[in-house]
């Protein structure tokens, strides 16, 4: 099944910021994702039923998964800090 990817405004934001190598890595990531979103390093963000992250590398993309419209959307390209969540 072929996932449609959305990236939300702020997240084209974040990632236009990102540098080249790492824009590379995130890009890899998110075509990874519209193959098999349930890959990688993935996990549930407590308390959002559809909320998930996957790390790459320094960074998580944060996104939304609806499994019955077969939708990803991606809210957030973020560093990962102490306060990242």
């Amino acid at each position: 099944m072929a996932w449609k990817l959305q990236i939300a405004g702020p997240a084209q934001k974040d990632f236009r910021k990102l540098p080249v190598n790492d824009q590379r890595r995130v890009k890899a990531a998110l075509i990874a994702m519209q193959a098999e979103p349930s890959s990688g390093d993935i996990q549930r963000l407590r308390g959002q039923p559809t909320a998930w992250r996957r790390r790459v590398g320094n960074y998580r993309i944060i996104y939304d998964l609806y499994t019955e419209q077969g939708l990803i959307v991606v809210s957030g390209i973020l560093r990962r800090t102490s306060t990242t969540y």
